[in-house]
């Protein structure tokens, strides 16, 4: 993949989960295979490295549409630490205003930048399914499953520094019960009051990430189906920050889940400009 300049782009994380993000209005990387682009940024050690890219695009209706790739190449339909880092880049870029409303595949998103972090309204959640019983590492496991964005597994457990969250996770990620799209599998600790301990495998990463915003919904949302918790719950990730989530719940056997809004930082770590070294993903000899 050859490019005659360079490409500007900048670097963000929400809570530990990494993103390079690119301006990309005026649409100048052209008809290229972003899969492949995506893999070779994200390679860590090789390029930028990172757990995703975000393309910031012009919309119409909105005040912009995103378009997210995993760090494997594969597009994803939500993730809300990347999207917390877009509206904080769009809001720094004076694309949108502090509040706003942008296009992803999983639905508008609602979004306000308070100084440092953003506040996120999520699409409504959907396909709750409680108590599965699954074979794991030849033992029965219950596990929830509920799409805040994107598909989630929800275990929990006594001990979250124990959880065998790569073995485990990398089983249920590919479980029959969940193809042909596959699972982002979250291990979760309840501690006392409203505060969740969470771990996640993310889908399209394969392997454990420092945080997952649609992860720690799912694990909350599904904490509060099940009576242990209270809103607003505290989420704190692997990477050590924290997370808020609010929601309304309705009783009776619906599940009728509404208002649910994401909560936290946005940080911005540095900006630079893609090299043909980059792109390839190739160690240059020295």
């Amino acid at each position: 993949m050859n490019f005659k300049s360079s490409i500007p782009f900048t670097k963000m994380s929400g809570t530990g989960n990494d993103f390079i993000l690119i301006d990309h209005r005026t649409q100048f990387l052209g008809d290229i295979d972003f899969g492949e682009f995506t893999r070779a940024i994200c390679r860590r050690k090789f390029s930028v490295g990172a757990d995703g890219l975000i393309l910031i695009e012009n919309c119409e209706e909105m005040d912009f549409r995103w378009r997210f790739f995993n760090a494997d190449g594969s597009s994803a339909e939500m993730c809300g630490n990347g999207a917390r880092c877009a509206a904080r880049f769009a809001f720094s870029r004076g694309i949108a205003p502090a509040v706003m409303r942008f296009s992803t595949i999983a639905g508008i998103i609602e979004a306000e930048v308070v100084g440092d972090g953003v506040r996120l309204r999520m699409t409504p959640p959907g396909d709750i399914q409680l108590r599965q019983h699954l074979i794991v590492d030849d033992s029965d496991r219950v596990v929830h499953s509920i799409n805040t964005g994107v598909p989630h597994a929800v275990l929990f457990c006594d001990n979250i520094n124990s959880a065998p969250v790569f073995e485990w996770g990398k089983i249920i990620r590919y479980h029959e019960r969940f193809q042909p799209a596959g699972t982002n599998v979250n291990f979760v600790e309840r501690r006392s009051g409203s505060e969740l301990l969470v771990r996640t495998y993310e889908r399209g990463v394969e392997g454990e990430t420092l945080a997952c915003g649609t992860g720690a919904v799912a694990a909350a949302l599904v904490a509060g189906i099940l009576g242990q918790i209270q809103p607003p719950v505290m989420v704190t990730t692997s990477g050590g920050e924290q997370l808020i989530i609010h929601f309304s719940l309705a009783g009776g056997s619906d599940f009728a889940i509404s208002k649910v809004f994401l909560e936290g930082p946005a940080s911005f770590i540095y900006e630079g400009e893609l090299s043909e070294g980059a792109l390839s993903g190739q160690k240059k000899n020295s």
